[in-house]
């Protein structure tokens, strides 16, 4: 007779894990914060992406509090089911997808502004609190959150964080990393960590803040955040410049780069991007390019700006007021919205070094024409973060194969022209067959190790980013 299997301490069958924790949640959280509703599960198992997961979650934890977070996540890691951290879903690259099984623990009620001190020009706020609030309740006392993506109206701050989002203004005040001073987050076993400082200076042991910023909820749950905040600028001046063709657009951005002028943003969209977002916009030009400076001499730099992109544009237009600049703006906020109407957009994210931009620009209309797959084209041109983007029919359950391999060689194209993968998206799922490639075996082995040591047993976020 073969003896049974001894039961290895502290492991729970799988069959019987979920039943498990469910039972222990209900017990040890308030009535309002867990949820099995179908409706709810279906729609916290996705994200802006369009990726469709296998299977339904196992059940949302809609947390209020940090304590909320750290009884999911120690009963989660007891019992080894997976845990998916999630905010508003406008993640592009399937960072918020919950598989068959998995916990979602959703913190977009976590949205309380905890203080906000125009002293030390610092906020601290919950993962839940929408970035363009914070910004909103920042301008109350002359200052503002300078990291602003074009998502800033329905994004959290603590997705911005997950995924070190970048946006319009990160060419002169740098991406979301380059805002966080400090961070609350629970670990998976239910522990919680305090990182960084109040100050903005700091360098006593590894920077811990900066590791966990960009981790998409691999390493640890953000629960509040500390963000630096800066003074409004006393002046802002915006130009719209249009072009013959979307390369000609792309040398005059690099053209204001060598130059020295340093905008705070220049926005570049191509002649397929500006028809879905209005016909009127393509007839006046092949590709838009919205450059914003600000400060004491904004008025210049934009005037310098001008005569730069003079040269190459068909027209160019320039606003000292508020209001005019805005609605220039909006035909970059407007992108993917007018995308999405189209079909379901795969988005990419690819980076180059600024000098390269106009090759890249040259080498994705290539690629596009070779598979005969339109391609629309934005970019974050002063810092040369490319989006292209293909759009395929939302109701194919798989992505169409020559959209993959479109992507495939702009990733590809990214990486030999000395840029990455991602600038500010995030890999996800839908770039980790990538990610070696671009990391190189030593480092990509060393991450690894890392994810070890925060997460011994995998339950974060399983299957992202590495």
């Amino acid at each position: 007779m073969t003896a049974a299997p001894e039961k290895t301490p502290g492991t729970t069958p799988a069959t019987t894990a979920p039943a498990q924790l469910l039972g222990l949640l209900a017990r040890d959280l308030p009535p309002d914060r867990l949820t099995t509703d179908p409706a709810e599960l279906a729609a916290r198992a996705t994200d802006r992406s369009g990726t469709r997961p296998a299977g339904e979650p196992l059940a949302v934890v809609r947390a209020r509090r940090t304590e909320d977070v750290t009884v999911a996540l120690r009963h989660a890691h007891a019992l080894r089911v997976p845990v998916v951290p999630r905010g508003a879903g406008t993640g592009l690259s399937g960072g918020a997808t919950a598989h068959e099984g998995s916990l979602v623990l959703d913190l977009s009620g976590m949205n309380r502004v905890l203080e906000l001190s125009a002293d030390d020009q610092l906020a601290v706020v919950e993962p839940g609190v929408i970035t363009a609030e914070l910004d909103r309740a920042a301008g109350a006392y002359g200052l503002r959150y300078a990291p602003d993506p074009a998502s800033a109206a329905l994004s959290t701050i603590g997705g911005n964080i997950a995924t070190n989002a970048g946006g319009l203004r990160c060419a002169k005040y740098g991406v979301t990393r380059d805002s966080v001073l400090g961070l609350e987050a629970v670990l998976a076993d239910g522990t919680v960590v305090r990182t960084g400082r109040r100050t903005v200076k700091g360098v006593t042991g590894y920077d811990l803040t900066a590791l966990l910023t960009g981790s998409e909820g691999t390493l640890a749950v953000i629960t509040s955040a500390t963000l630096r905040l800066r003074p409004i600028p006393v002046a802002t001046a915006t130009l719209a410049a249009y072009f013959p063709s979307f390369e000609a657009a792309a040398e005059a951005s690099y053209a204001i780069s060598r130059a020295g002028v340093e905008p705070a943003l220049a926005e570049l969209l191509d002649g397929p991007v500006l028809h879905a977002i209005d016909p009127a916009l393509r007839e006046r030009g092949a590709a838009l390019l919205v450059v914003q400076c600000d400060g004491a001499g904004a008025a210049a730099e934009a005037a310098a700006v001008g005569r730069l992109v003079a040269p190459l544009a068909t027209a160019v237009e320039t606003t000292e007021d508020p209001a005019e600049a805005e609605a220039l703006l909006a035909a970059r906020r407007q992108a993917l919205p007018a995308l999405e109407r189209l079909g379901r957009p795969l988005i990419e994210d690819i980076a180059v070094p600024r000098s390269r931009l106009a090759e890249a620009v040259r080498e994705i209309r290539a690629i596009s024409a070779r598979h005969g797959v339109p391609v629309f084209t934005l970019a974050h041109a002063a810092d040369g973060n490319l989006h292209p983007i293909v759009v395929v029919d939302p109701s194919l359950d798989q992505l169409p194969e020559a959209a993959w391999e479109v992507a495939g060689e702009i990733f590809a194209l990214a990486l030999r022209l000395g840029g990455t993968l991602t600038g500010e998206h995030g890999v996800g799922v839908l770039k980790r067959q990538w990610v070696a490639e671009e990391l190189g075996p030593a480092a990509h082995d060393l991450q690894r190790q890392i994810k070890q040591v925060f997460d011994p047993r995998g339950i974060l976020n399983p299957g992202k980013a590495l």
